[in-house]
């Protein structure tokens, strides 16, 4: 059952990567392609909910954080 609900999210190849920078920052990228820079308190606590998070989760956690990934407009791109 979890594996069709991660196909139906768009995430089951996992598209969603990030990188600390060690100043504060996270760069998050999908399929390559850098999309957003938390920054401060937001990156923070990106790596405190992605530091408990399951491999899917994860995904889904830059999923959201993106914002643009939450309506399917991803496929545009």
């Amino acid at each position: 059952m979890t594996g069709s609900s991660e196909k139906r999210s768009g995430l089951e190849d996992f598209p969603f990567s990030f990188r600390a920078t060690g100043q504060e920052k996270v760069l998050i990228y999908w399929r390559g392609e850098q999309v957003i820079i938390l920054k401060g308190g937001k990156a923070r606590g990106f790596l405190l909910k992605i530091s408990n998070a399951d491999a899917p989760e994860q995904q889904m956690v830059m999923a959201k954080i993106t914002g643009n990934f939450k309506r399917g407009n991803e496929h545009r791109r």
